[in-house]
């Protein structure tokens, strides 16, 4: 998942501020997806050029807030609804993806389920199919036996995740933005430990 996506995906809950957004980002992929701050920012500038985001105003404190475009929107929902990923980046594609999907109020996390699942049964049914190749080196066929075992896996977690949304309902992980306020700056040194003679 590129971070562009994460930050569509996440601006189409509502307006945010760079910093909401990499604190959103983190906690919405459960800090499997954790960046510079900079970063934030750098993309925010690139997709104000591209016309995917636009200004929304400030916070009361004069943070800059930023909200989608028509064309935003629309970049964020194809986004969520894809099922193809960088080559070998697959597993957190997808899973970065459903688990910021299952956050969204107002997306359908069990369509994106369906949809990862038929991809994923269909790369299965290929992998298995090289693996068994007669004609296949044996590094080929390991490497098949690799993909079939991800595909497997990949099957096992989105049947994980919709048993979870089913047993707890949908709405038990959708979520707004936070009303807590990222903290900025450097955490706080551990105070030196002071050694007492008896």
């Amino acid at each position: 998942m590129s971070v562009r996506d994460g930050m569509l995906a996440i601006l189409t809950v509502g307006p945010a501020y760079g910093f909401q957004l990499h604190g959103e980002l983190r906690s919405r992929t459960a800090g499997r997806r954790s960046v510079n701050v900079g970063q934030i920012y750098g993309t925010l500038d690139r997709l104000m050029r591209q016309g995917a985001v636009e200004s929304a105003g400030a916070t009361e404190d004069g943070l800059p807030l930023y909200r989608l475009t028509p064309s935003g929107r629309v970049q964020a929902r194809e986004w969520l609804h894809a099922t193809d990923s960088t080559p070998g980046e697959e597993w957190n594609d997808l899973v970065s993806r459903v688990l910021l999907a299952c956050s969204l109020p107002d997306v359908d996390a069990f369509s994106i389920i369906a949809r990862n699942r038929a991809a994923w049964e269909q790369a299965a049914i290929v992998d298995e199919d090289q693996e068994a190749g007669a004609d296949s080196s044996a590094a080929e066929r390991l490497a098949a036996h690799a993909d079939t075992v991800l595909s497997r896996a990949a099957l096992a977690w989105l049947g994980k995740v919709e048993e979870e949304l089913r047993r707890n309902g949908a709405e038990a992980f959708r979520r707004e933005f936070s009303q807590d306020r990222p903290r900025r700056g450097r955490r706080p040194a551990n105070p030196p430990a002071y050694v007492t003679s008896a």
